[in-house]
């Protein structure tokens, strides 16, 4: 069994064959978890854990995308949701959905995005506050329940890697001073990869390997620290054409990170299936 430990199945991409598309991916060796961007993605995601005995699981957070209402309009992904409401963020929500499921094995996808922009940069200097406050707040919560963290980082690495390497010392029992969790959809340089890894956290690759040259953080981490996702419905190997994603295309990125490691197939699966049980305790 393969893992898909970035997936969104529960995203309205998927609204009229989402147990279609689990079905053949179990039938295909591959497992998933499905990770929440907001409440309603993120219970959708406890929704569709619940209906399978094994290999479905679920994490659930806010993305930081979801911050910008009151900022600077931001366009709806459709993809993601047919309609994003107004509801005032309410975290004990998402921590009682946490703890409604054991299959909920994870807080995510939380972090920094600063790829798109407020015009002025009072409202740019806003818009990264509420982020890290939304961001130390999500943190608290998984460190309350003992559950790893999905990281979601884009053009703010430097921010990120500030704020894990701040809070770190003061995780209360935390003799390591590390944190457990990933950076999905790796896009760092490897000298930020080092520092991520310094952390404790494992790197996740999907199909920005098509777009970026990760080759250098892909070829010189430890092994035992590689996580491969889909990020599905987006970012469709490069091979299958503008189609939708999916879980089983999980092993297109299994592939060119073997040949980039110079090790076999069937290895590299063994090796981060290994990863994704350990992290997530699944």
């Amino acid at each position: 069994m393969v893992f898909d430990t970035h997936a969104h199945v529960n995203f309205n991409a998927f609204k009229d064959d989402a147990d279609e598309v689990i079905n053949q991916s179990l039938s295909g060796g591959v497992g998933m978890i499905n990770i929440g961007s907001n409440y309603d993605t993120s219970n959708r995601a406890v929704e569709l854990a619940e209906k399978y005995l094994n290999n479905v699981y679920a994490a659930v957070g806010l993305h930081p995308i979801h911050l910008a209402k009151g900022v600077f309009k931001m366009k709806m992904d459709e993809e993601e949701m047919a309609n994003d409401n107004d509801e005032p963020i309410d975290f004990s929500k998402f921590r009682e959905l946490a703890l409604s499921s054991k299959k909920v094995i994870a807080i995510g996808e939380i972090g920094l995005d600063y790829y798109y922009r407020p015009k002025t940069k009072t409202r740019m200097e806003e818009f990264k506050l509420r982020q890290k406050n939304t961001l130390l707040t999500q943190m608290k919560i998984a460190n309350d329940l003992k559950l790893p963290i999905i990281f979601h980082c884009r053009s703010a690495h430097k921010d990120l890697i500030d704020v894990l390497s701040t809070k770190v010392s003061t995780r209360p029992g935390d003799v390591d001073k590390q944190w457990l969790g990933v950076v999905h959809c790796f896009t760092g340089n490897w000298q930020e990869a080092q520092q991520y890894l310094g952390l404790g956290l494992y790197l996740g690759f999907n199909g920005i390997i098509d777009k970026l040259d990760l080759t250098e953080t892909i070829t010189k981490m430890p092994s035992e620290k590689i996580l491969v996702e889909t990020d599905c419905p987006y970012l469709t190997p490069k091979e299958l054409g503008d189609t939708r994603n999916e879980p089983l295309n999980v092993k297109y990125i299994l592939k060119k990170i073997a040949q980039l490691r110079k090790i076999n197939y069937e290895e590299m699966e063994a090796i981060t299936t290994n990863n994704a049980k350990k992290l997530f305790k699944i």
